[in-house]
């Protein structure tokens, strides 16, 4: 959604929609609250969907193995039949508190005001903030900057994409790696360039990338990129060596440099980066919790299934501020048949 007058309400904004904001409307939905998803993403997903869709996730619980897209895919199907709201493309920007007394009606969508950057507002009885690692901005270096979405990206959305093609992955950590790993049995070739001679990227997932039918550059710097419209070579120093390299797609996988962005002056409690939250995961502002890799409690385990729990905790916690009486253990989803809940 791109438009700028956005003005919706809801039980419940949940800020981000990756996986822990999915979820955690779809919770909102079961105790029969309506919801509002807002991500800065053009599509639901966060990280997942941004950078590892074709990457198989194995520490969600019931899956052996789920590849990130089809993982997301669920999700949306899931919360699918509460009908949340999406606003996608759109920058949560500011929080603000309304007039709150015991007095506000539940089902009022009032408490807190999201204000939208670019225009638009979204006004809610609780806030979720499920950010993951904040706003993140790819690390790149000067030579790729032309060639932005000429041939240079910071991610592999499809493997598809480059079947047949020659590709140079530039990066030493387990992105790096995985990709290469991936995109091995379907390109022309394929070649990782790292700076140092050891790779940060798991160990058997290091083995396997040099006995595959992989590249592998150590020690080295890409130096420039070539092309007329579209990248067509790059350039890269081994010593006082110099090689060039056939490549239609150029992968950094540097790494980002990650911020809370505009959530960091909403005056929340940060911790190193993160929101403190309770067990409940409450904020120190009411009705505000914040669940998955964006908050912080003590003995936390950053994983995906741990952030699937702090967005039922959070959810349920919620439905119990705006529905005074309810109980906080929702029903048995095996007594519910009125929705599909999987």
């Amino acid at each position: 959604m791109t438009s700028t007058d956005v003005d919706t309400s809801a039980d419940v904004a949940v800020v981000g929609a990756g996986p822990a904001g999915l979820y955690a409307a779809y919770c909102a939905g079961f105790r029969g609250l309506s919801s509002v998803l807002v991500d800065a993403l053009p599509e639901p997903g966060g990280q997942i969907a941004a950078l590892y869709p074709e990457k198989k996730i194995y520490d969600v619980a019931g899956h052996p193995a789920v590849r990130g897209r089809e993982l997301i895919d669920n999700l949306v199907a899931q919360v699918a039949p509460f009908e949340p709201r999406y606003l996608l493309g759109r920058t949560a920007a500011s929080l603000t508190s309304d007039l709150m007394s015991d007095a506000l009606a539940p089902d009022a969508g009032a408490g807190w005001t999201i204000g939208l950057e670019g225009g638009g507002r979204v006004r809610a009885g609780a806030v979720v903030i499920a950010g993951g690692l904040g706003r993140s901005v790819p690390r790149t270096m000067p030579c790729l900057s032309p060639y932005e979405g000429r041939g240079v990206a910071y991610h592999v959305p499809r493997l598809d994409e480059h079947r047949d093609r020659d590709v140079v992955i530039v990066g030493g950590g387990d992105s790096a790696v995985d990709w290469a790993l991936a995109l091995a049995p379907i390109v022309r070739s394929v070649t990782v360039v790292h700076r140092r001679s050891a790779f940060r990227a798991h160990e058997h997932s290091v083995k396997q990338m040099y006995a595959a039918d992989i590249r592998v550059l150590t020690d080295a710097h890409v130096t420039a990129c070539k092309g007329a419209e579209h990248l067509e070579e790059v350039r890269v120093t081994i010593g006082e060596e110099e090689l060039t390299l056939p490549a239609r797609a150029l992968v950094a996988a540097l790494g980002f440099i990650t911020s809370l962005g505009p959530i960091a002056e909403w005056g929340l409690q940060v911790e190193n980066r993160q929101i403190a939250v309770d067990r409940a995961m409450r904020t120190n502002l009411p009705r505000v919790y914040a669940v998955g890799d964006i908050c912080t409690y003590e003995g936390r385990v950053p994983l995906v299934s741990v952030g699937f729990g702090e967005a039922a905790a959070a959810a349920n916690h919620a439905a119990v501020e705006l529905r005074p009486g309810s109980r906080l253990a929702p029903e048995h989803s095996t007594d519910r048949e009125d929705v599909p809940l999987s």
